[in-house]
């Protein structure tokens, strides 16, 4: 328990950090257009929600499901949506937010693993240039490292605490963790429980295991991360095989995902990711490292540093899994940086004094820089993927109410480049439904007949690889009233159709 005059420290130290969280997370967080392919997709699923009415099922558009992800990421921005309105703020809003709460909640940690200096964890995680600059990437991985947090806060203070009845309210909150992380992103939500188990086992046998194992903690992560599976694999055809096959086997043992397969794909990936996005804390790392393998044997390291163990498991095991794992992102590891961080504040804690001049002005500096990256990224970096420059010149050919929706054809057969090459993030900014069409899948004319029809009037996008009057046989299937060459896009062709 703190003394009575640590109180006021604490107190101000918390106060201080919920401001920093707020200045990171919330600063320029809605001046960034929306990037393709994921962000702009993000948001497309959430509006379809909110103009469909169906919170169950995930889609790109009122014809095409996707069950890629679990809905939590969706529903947090269909909700911010309805809070603060259709512009690319709300949707930007969850993650500022999910930000601040995580720095929270390893405060929450830091309590427990660096009591005399709680807050500098999340100093280190708020101020390393990977997790700030994720809190303003519109993805799932912000979401499941708020809910990892969640689950290892309640963990650490089952695992580290002395008193049996908190223990046990920990625990339950460590399975309302695994529980949200589950339901956030399926199976990679349970990767620090392979550095969990086999902690408790090494420290406490197998037999301690069950006390982090109790039917009530099973109960609720099978009610909150299991619910919402049951319930699309019982109302859609084949959903448990597209589960397993595709989102499971595949991320795991092949590269039809695209991303970054093969045995190199994890260096060329995850290694500048750790490496550059630890910045500006990694030279403590290093010392870290350097000093655990001074200290002699490992059984000595090992029983004098419980703490640094079980962080160090953490951080090490669920990454070996990415490396093997053949599909690859730099921000599926971002929730490791929590246990990166916890590890690094127990390395430097006595060499940072934020009393001292010189380390105040140090860190003010790097805020100022860490914000001053970000405003450039919003103001002054105009990319391709931007999704609102695509919509301000499709809107050039025709004002929006004169059509109600916008459908891409692109010259493939494959369901992973349209989600990929359709900006789907146009939708926020022009408020009309999108349709992404492989034009050599075998439904192809049936989907852009269906498009058409549903839309009644639309502004039709002809991939660059083939011609606009290749689209004749498939408009033959659903003659058009008016069909109206309006000029060219990045090289694509662009009609009006009137139905």
């Amino acid at each position: 328990m703190s003394s009575p005059s640590h109180a006021p420290a604490a107190r101000w130290s918390l106060l201080w950090l919920l401001a920093l969280g707020l200045l990171l997370g919330f600063a320029f967080q809605g001046t960034r257009g929306l990037y393709s392919p994921d962000e702009g997709r993000y948001v497309d699923a959430a509006l379809e929600m909110l103009d469909s009415g169906n919170y169950l099922a995930p889609a790109y558009s009122p014809d095409e499901v996707n069950f890629s992800k679990p809905p939590t990421t969706y529903w947090f921005i269909a909700a911010s949506f309805k809070l603060f309105g259709r512009n690319t703020w709300a949707a930007r809003v969850p993650y500022g937010l999910a930000f601040l709460a995580t720095l929270l909640l390893i405060y929450g940690m830091g309590k427990r693993l660096v009591p005399d200096k709680p807050w500098l964890p999340a100093l280190i995680y708020a101020c390393s240039i990977f997790p700030f600059m994720s809190s303003n990437i519109i993805s799932t991985d912000v979401f499941l490292a708020l809910c990892e947090a969640v689950a290892m806060l309640g963990f650490v203070g089952a695992a580290f605490g002395d008193d049996e009845g908190r223990r046990k309210r920990n625990v339950l909150l460590m399975w309302i963790g695994w529980g949200l992380a589950f339901l956030t992103k399926g199976p990679p939500g349970l990767m620090p429980l392979l550095a969990v188990i086999p902690f408790i086992a090494s420290r406490d046998g197998w037999r301690g295991l069950r006390r982090f194992f109790p039917l009530a903690g099973i109960v609720l992560f099978l009610a909150i991360g299991l619910s919402w599976y049951l319930v699309v694999i019982l109302r859609y055809q084949g959903l448990l095989q597209y589960f397993l096959q595709q989102e499971v086997y595949n991320r795991l043992f092949t590269g039809a995902h695209h991303r970054h397969a093969g045995f190199f794909g994890w260096i060329v990936v995850y290694v500048p990711t750790l490496v550059l996005g630890i910045v500006p804390w990694w030279p403590g790392l290093v010392r870290g490292i350097r000093c655990a393998l001074s200290e002699g044997t490992w059984k000595t390291w090992k029983n004098t540093h419980s703490a640094e163990l079980f962080l160090l498991m953490w951080f090490v095991i669920p990454l070996v899994v990415f490396c093997l794992v053949q599909s690859r992102l730099p921000l599926y590891v971002l929730p490791l940086f929590i246990p990166l961080s916890l590890l690094l504040a127990l390395e430097i804690r006595e060499r940072v004094d934020l009393g001292k001049v010189r380390q105040r002005v140090w860190l003010g500096a790097w805020i100022v820089l860490l914000l001053a990256v970000k405003g450039v990224a919003a103001f002054a970096w105009h990319p391709p993927v931007d999704n609102r420059d695509a919509a301000r010149e499709l809107a050039t050919f025709m004002p929006p109410e004169h059509y109600r929706a916008l459908v891409f054809v692109e010259d493939t057969d494959q369901s992973y480049t349209i989600e990929e090459a359709t900006p789907w993030g146009v939708r926020l900014y022009l408020d009309k439904p999108v349709y992404g069409i492989p034009w050599r899948a075998p439904q192809a004319a049936a989907g852009i007949c269906h498009a058409l029809r549903t839309a009644g009037s639309t502004l039709v996008i002809v991939d660059a690889d083939f011609k606009p009057e290749d689209l004749k046989p498939a408009l033959a299937l659903c003659p058009p009233s008016r069909v109206t060459p309006l000029g060219a896009w990045r090289g694509q062709a662009v009609e009006w159709i009137q139905m």
